[in-house]
């Protein structure tokens, strides 16, 4: 089954999570089929802006951390680490629509994202050490540069579930709206910013990442070392084994 939807307005791409029954938990294969539509989106000149959703009920519940165990060298090669990346160092307008959970990369992932868009619904949360696991995708550069250490150790180690609101008043999201209009919202900001003179748009981004970016990418491959590392440990296997019972 296809798992990613892909949709063209005009200059706007529109790339939809679509694994409700598994509430959008991210695979390896997913996480190949994004890249790959990135690098495309990045080659086309036609497109202007990426906007990236999930459903009204949940954006995504993270990884799908049956698929990740199945992975018995997860290096920094590996898809997902290759999607980080691409996201990281993607160079036109990237737009987050989000509603309902997102959780870890579906929470870390806007912290990449240069506009975020929320529904009322919209709940975030950073659950890595919990899972024994440590955060990624920069997150732990990111967060603490955004919110000083205080408050970056708070959502990352404790991991507590935060809503919309807070999102805005944190930085996190631009804009918080009815669970109705929310994606509506969000296509009207990406159709307005796709409008805009295009190399200005994007020389203007590159402007504004200049200073991190290079720090980004090498947290990511710092983090993603460590984070497979932990997923190879006894704690970690003890935690999901216990998560997993729970579950059945």
């Amino acid at each position: 089954m296809n798992h990613i939807h892909i949709t063209r307005q005009d200059t706007l791409l529109e790339i939809e999570l679509n694994r409700p029954e598994k509430r959008n938990a991210l695979t390896t294969a997913m996480y190949q089929q994004l890249t790959d539509t990135l690098i495309e989106a990045r080659k086309d000149d036609g497109i202007h802006v990426v906007l990236l959703n999930g459903q009204p009920f949940c954006f995504t519940a993270g990884n799908d951390l049956t698929d990740f165990l199945e992975q018995s060298d997860l290096n920094t090669n590996a898809p997902v680490f290759q999607f980080l990346r691409t996201v990281a160092e993607f160079p036109k307008p990237f737009i987050c629509a989000v509603n309902g959970p997102a959780v870890g990369i579906g929470t870390t992932i806007c912290l990449h994202a240069d506009l975020v868009y929320c529904g009322e619904s919209a709940e975030f949360q950073l659950p890595f050490v919990k899972l024994g696991l440590v955060p990624e995708f920069a997150s732990t550069y990111l967060l603490p540069a955004m919110l000083g250490h205080a408050k970056a150790f708070e959502l990352l180690v404790l991991g507590e579930i935060f809503d919309a609101e807070t999102a805005k008043q944190l930085g996190i999201a631009n804009a918080v709206f009815g669970d109705e209009h929310y994606l509506t919202a969000a296509k009207q900001k990406a159709m307005k910013l796709a409008k805009l003179p295009v190399e200005a748009v994007k020389q203007s981004k590159a402007l504004l990442k200049h200073h991190s970016i290079h720090t980004a990418l090498e947290t990511i491959e710092r983090e993603g070392e460590v984070f497979g590392r932990r997923l190879q440990s006894e704690e970690v296997r003890q935690i999901l084994a216990g998560f997993f019972t729970q579950k059945s």
